[in-house]
Order: C-alpha cells, then structure tokens, then sequence
C-alpha cells in the first residue's frame, strides 16, 4: 500500500499533538484502576506480606510474556472504583493462553459490586467463546452488601459459568488468597483445581459471626475455613502452600499438566511488519469527527507487510473492504470512509461478508460511521432493505468478529458494523471515539423540531430562550455519554487503547480466538430483494 501522509504537514501535527493529549488523560484514567485503593490501602496489603492483584499476575504468567488486560475503566463514571475492584485479562501462562480473573482486595476488600459482575461476565463469555482455561486469584469479601439487589441474582451466573466451563472441558484454576466468603466460596467449590495458601486463605459459607448468629456456635476463622482445614479435613483444598509465591508456582504447574492443544488455525511462522509506521496513526487520524480521513492509511499501518488486497474498490467508496493477514493470521477488514453508509456500501459490506464466511475468515471492522444514509431518495432506493441485508450478515456471520471504533460509531450504523449488541469476540476503542445513536447536535435538533412542530400542532408560541437552553443540555448530555470512556465504564467495549497497539491487541485476540476452530456460517435468513 502507498501512502499520501505528510507528517510535515500542519494538519498532521496538530492531529499529533491533540491525540497525544488524549492519550495522556488516558493515561491518567487508567492510574485510577492501576492504583486500586490508594496508596493507603496498598501499603497496608503489603505490610500483611500479601501481594496485590497485578503483582499476582505478573508472578503468574510467563517472564516477558505479554498481559492483555480488559476493562480496565470498568465502572467509570459510577460511584464505584474506576476497574470494579477486579482485573481480567488474557495472559500465557506455561505456553497457554489463559483468561486470568483477580480481585483486588485494596479496594473494598475485594467485594463485588455491580460493575464488578458485569466485568466477570464479560470475562467468562470471552473465555467460553474463545476457548480459553481460566485461573481465579481470589481474595474476597463477597458481594458489596449495599448493592445486593443488584448483584444478587444475576451473581449466580458467575458460579454456573465456572461449571460449564469445566464441562466444556475448559480447565478452571483457582488460587485462593485470602478471603473467598458467602458466595465467593463456591468459586473454589466449582473449580476443577484449588490451590490455598496456608495462613492467609479462608474459605467458609458463613464466618464466625453469621455461624454465632444463626446456629449459636463458636468458632474461629481457622476451624471454620482454613487453608489448612480445607486441605486436611474437608478436602476442598487440592494443594496448601506454604505462602503466595508457592501458590503461583504450584498454579502455574498446574497449567503445564493440562496437555493443553488449540485447535485453530496456526499462523505463518514468518511475516512481515507494516512498512508504514503505526506511530504514524497518532496523525492521521483528527479528534474532530466530522473531519474525514482515509481508513487505508490506518489498514496499511496494522496489516503484515503493509499488504492489502482490497475487494470492489470502485464501488460503495466510502465502506472499504479487503483481505489482509494480521501477524500471521488472515483476516477480512471492513473500515468506513467517509462516515455515511449508502445502499451500495451495505450490499458490497454483505456480500464481503459471506465471502469471508465462505472461507473461514475473521472479520476486523474498523468504526468510523454517523449511520445509514436518510433522506427520500434513500428511502426511495431501498435503503432500510439494504441496511438490513449488511446487519443479517453480520448477525448471522460465524466468524469471529473484532471491531475496533477508530472514530465516530452513531445509529445503526454502530450494529452495521459489529457493535457490541452483535457479540463481536472483541471491542476496542480510542481515546477519541464516540458511540450514540447521533450525533450531540443532530439529537438535540431533532428533539426541538418535533416540540416546535407540536407547539405550532397547539398553536401555542414556542420557548425559543428555553429550546436554546434545552439545545445546549442536551449536547452535552449525549457528548458526556457517548465519550470512549463512559461507555467503557459501562462495559461497551473491552477496553480504549492507543491507536499504536492497535496491531499488537488485534493479534493477541486472533491468537486467543484461534484456540477454537474458525468456522464460517453455513446459511443466512431470508435477504430481502
């Protein structure tokens, strides 16, 4: 692929300079989580000679190996802390890609809050659709007891996932910490392998006091659910270690005994890096999304070799679609041109769709739309039948599907394009994306046509101080909630990343979805003519 950047040009310097500043207010959000409970409670863990969640981690998983950590703004803008006091994330422990599940008892103890179960979910329904073994770092107080109507119910799917997984015969470690109380102690009780650690794990249904308050028994947190107890007398412990380092290491022996294969497709052992430089894509892309911009310029800085087959170049221009191969694996990319999606756009996305299907082929859609096209000659063109053939495809497509929103993702061109309603395995956005049914502007103009248009139905004048003022909530209502960040923290996506990872993220998630057989839809609904 040829390029036509200039990064001399003032256009390019100043996108430089304004994604770098977003990057760096990312940075600062992710401090929020990376902190968990403050340096406060973070000492305090460790002066009890514990180690925190990442900590836990990165002693678990292979030297220099790389952590795909997921959700971390998980809960931003709620009341809760920025991470829901749990870190997911996929990492290769004794050569095999594990989902990796830790609480982190710096912040509440570890208790679950509702962000906190939606965060596990998530987690568990990547592990299921890709394949993957799952290790649990436990150490929790059990559920956030203010926020019990909320987590209590739906909590119990954590517990029936655990058991399907092992059905599923997807191994299930887990490596109990410290406290696993109430529900959480059938985290442990449902896994295929439990490892405690002497003196610091305690796991029990009830502690001390609620057994005191319901039967009138003494007890203390040893008898009741110690490491040791549980490894002697119950027989819920498999392996007691002697502390938290012992623990990862029998963990990570554990996981080297599964005789673990992956089943998918296996990628060339050579491939070549993009030519152009991804660092490039920092000026490529404008934080202004009514800007347009050339998706090819970002396609040829995350593909091998910058190499790029593209499919129906002449037709539907502003939706580009082409085969590439992503390190070492094939991938089908679908990348928005110039935001709007026109009748052509839909057909050639839909057949481009079924192609890739035919041959087993993951799909990459790369987010950059304010939707389908309206107006009475769309209409009039079969606009709504065509739309619908592209979001048959993609909801009946087969393939494992990544979407990454690189710009603007607004109406249905959002489910067009594999938003998070249609299960795409994985989701990501910039720090400069925005989701939202439209645009801030477009949304508060259409909401003061209709009230003009029914005043004038009353034949009542119309508040034109009060729409100003109306007008202006509104945008910045919907510019607030449609922000990477806010639907980050709301589980919409599985991370915002910088645009320069985007290639070593996307070959990450191909590797964990190839755990499993890629294969392509065997037939469609009924597309309409």
């Amino acid at each position: 692929m040829h390029t036509t950047v200039d990064p001399t040009t003032e256009t390019y310097e100043t996108n430089r300079a304004l994604m770098l500043e977003r990057l760096a207010d990312l940075a600062e959000q992710h401090a929020q989580a990376l902190a968990g409970g403050g340096e406060r409670y973070v000492q305090r863990h460790h002066e009890r000679g514990k180690l925190t969640a990442r900590e836990r981690i990165e002693l678990l998983i292979d030297p220099d190996s790389p952590f795909l950590e997921l959700s971390t703004l998980a809960a931003w803008g709620t009341d809760f802390a920025v991470g829901a006091s749990i870190v997911t994330g996929i990492g290769v422990v004794e050569g095999v890609e594990c989902m990796i599940v830790a609480n982190d008892p710096t912040v509440k103890g570890g208790s679950s809050n509702p962000s906190t179960l939606k965060k596990g979910h998530r987690a568990a329904q990547i592990a299921h659709e890709c394949g993957l073994p799952t290790i649990n770092l436990v150490e929790s107080g059990g559920a956030d007891l203010p926020t019990q109507k909320d987590i209590f119910i739906p909590g119990g799917g954590s517990f029936r996932s655990i058991t399907q997984a092992s059905a599923d015969r997807r191994p299930t470690v887990a490596l109990v910490f410290g406290n696993s109380t109430a529900g959480g102690a059938y985290i442990p009780g449902m896994s295929d392998y439990v490892v405690m650690v002497k003196g610091g794990a305690k796991v029990f249904l009830g502690g001390p006091p609620l057994v005191k308050m319901a039967t009138g028994e003494e007890s203390d947190d040893e008898s009741l659910g110690g490491a040791e107890m549980h490894a002697r007398t119950s027989g819920l412990a498999d392996y007691l270690a002697v502390d938290e380092l012992d623990a990862i290491r029998i963990g990570r022996s554990i996981v080297r005994r599964l005789n673990w294969r992956k089943h998918g497709s296996t990628p060339e052992p050579m491939y070549a890096e993009p030519v152009l430089d991804p660092e490039e894509l920092l000026g490529i892309v404008p934080t202004d999304l009514k800007i347009p911009f050339d998706p090819r310029e970002v396609i040829a800085r995350i593909v091998d070799g910058s190499e790029f087959d593209e499919f129906k170049p002449l037709y539907g221009s502003s939706l580009v679609t082409g085969f590439a191969q992503l390190h070492g694996y094939p991938i089908g990319i679908l990348a928005n041109a110039q935001g709007v999606l026109f009748s052509e756009e839909a057909q050639k996305a839909t057949q481009f769709i079924q192609l890739a299907n035919q041959t087993d082929t993951p799909l990459l859609f790369l987010h950059n739309t304010t939707g389908y096209m309206v107006g009475a000659e769309y209409e009039q063109g079969g606009i709504i039948k065509h739309g619908a053939q592209m979001i048959n495809a993609v909801s009946n497509s087969t393939v494992p599907h990544l979407s990454v929103v690189i710009g603007a993702s607004y109406g249905a061109g959002h489910y067009g394009m594999s938003g998070r309603a249609y299960d795409p395995r994985f989701m990501f956005s910039w720090p400069n994306a925005k989701s939202a049914v439209m645009g801030p502007a477009q949304l508060a103009g259409v909401i003061s046509i209709v009230a003009r248009g029914a005043a004038e139905a009353k034949g009542q004048p119309y508040d034109e101080e009060g729409d100003r003022a109306m007008r202006a909530y509104v945008e910045e209502q919907i510019e607030k909630e449609s922000l990477a960040y806010f639907t980050s923290g709301m589980l919409y996506d599985d991370g915002v990343i910088d645009p320069r990872d985007t290639r070593t993220i996307l070959g990450i998630c191909l590797s964990a979805i190839n755990t499993r057989p890629v294969e392509g839809a065997k037939g469609y609904g009924v597309f309409r003519t």
